[in-house]
């Protein structure tokens, strides 16, 4: 197993061969402290189409067991489909891989709380795919946040909204209740991830879902929250799958000093002559595309984890807390609106 202090590269294993496992390979490849070793899936041709779309060389794998077998792999990126992730997830950690595990990590709390358990024990690091962390619109938001800008952040709102068909090469298997989950588990989880990035963890969610015309989703493809910050503040949170207009991702953020709505600022803290809203000037969310995303970020930070010895900021253990208000919100609806406490 490769150390912290190690000069040699990474060997990294791609696990899955869908969208997703693409930038990871790109990312991955652009590295210099990285060596892909080995693209697996279930279907071998799926595995060789990836490698031919990069043009990287790289064994191919169907096995995942004899994957993790191997000595020059350090690395597993677990980009399967979602009902899979928990049992991938602590085999890899068994084996004492570090892992990149794609969202959602689980479908349900007990397999959620098993995988903690198994990278706890096994000591590997890990990261999870909520890659919008490194976009930099979030980032100059996590800045403003973290400046004081805004102040103590009292009220927030963020949504994903989106119009998923079958143009997604996923939607088959997305729009399942046994390997989608739900809108929030499916892709909402992101605008989850936002609201506990920016204002902090949640301790209370009362929900409601509806179906506002797409048949084809066994779960409802709309969902609208109301929750109680850990802070004492309030948050509303929304996600739906079929809304017939662009990908949206809104973010507000209101504080004791300031307010940041959609790429907006308002902050006499940081601006004491401002008369009105400021547009800050950095890359917006404008696709759903996951090529836009800056998974290259994300997988540079973690070989920066690995080689430190130090634990990512959306590891394993974090990003659980997200999906615990996710099964949260979607707990509260299944009750007709009837409030949940968090952790659960």
């Amino acid at each position: 197993m490769t150390t912290g202090a190690a000069a040699e590269p990474l060997g990294v294993a791609i696990h899955g061969a869908g969208w997703v496992a693409a930038e990871y390979l790109k990312a991955f490849s652009r590295n210099p402290d990285v060596r892909v070793r080995v693209v697996s899936s279930r279907r071998e041709e799926s595995a060789r189409a990836r490698l031919a779309e990069t043009g990287m060389h790289a064994d191919v794998e169907t096995d995942y067991e004899r994957v993790l077998r191997r000595p020059d792999v350090d690395v597993v990126a677990i980009c399967t489909p979602s009902d899979r992730h928990p049992a991938e997830t602590i085999a890899a950690a068994q084996a004492g891989k570090h892992i990149v595990i794609e969202k959602p990590v689980a479908m349900d709390m007990e397999s959620l709380r098993a995988m903690r358990e198994a990278v706890r024990r096994a000591g590997v690091r890990t990261v999870v795919g909520f890659v919008l962390r490194w976009h930099p619109f979030f980032r100059t938001i996590k800045a403003l946040v973290k400046d004081g800008a805004l102040g103590e952040v009292f009220l927030a709102e963020t949504g994903y909204y989106s119009q998923v068909g079958p143009w997604y090469s996923g939607f088959e298997w997305a729009r399942t209740r046994a390997q989608g989950g739900s809108a929030l588990l499916f892709a909402g989880c992101h605008a989850v991830d936002a609201l506990r990035w920016f204002a902090g963890d949640v301790a209370e969610v009362s929900a409601f879902e509806t179906r506002g015309h797409d048949q084809a989703w066994e779960y409802a493809p709309t969902i609208a929250a109301t929750m109680r910050l850990a802070s004492g503040g309030v948050a509303l949170l929304a996600s739906s799958f079929e809304v017939p207009i662009p990908y949206t991702f809104p973010v507000q953020l209101h504080g004791t000093k300031g307010a940041f709505r959609d790429g907006r600022l308002y902050s006499k803290e940081k601006l004491p002559g401002q008369t009105d809203w400021m547009t800050v000037p950095t890359l917006a969310l404008g696709s759903a595309d996951v090529s836009f995303f800056p998974f290259g970020e994300l997988v540079d930070h973690f070989m920066a984890c690995i080689r430190t010895g130090v634990e990512s900021h959306c590891n394993l253990e974090d990003a659980a807390r997200t999906h615990e208000v996710c099964l949260a919100v979607d707990r509260s609806a299944a009750q007709g609106g009837r409030p949940v406490q968090l952790p659960l």
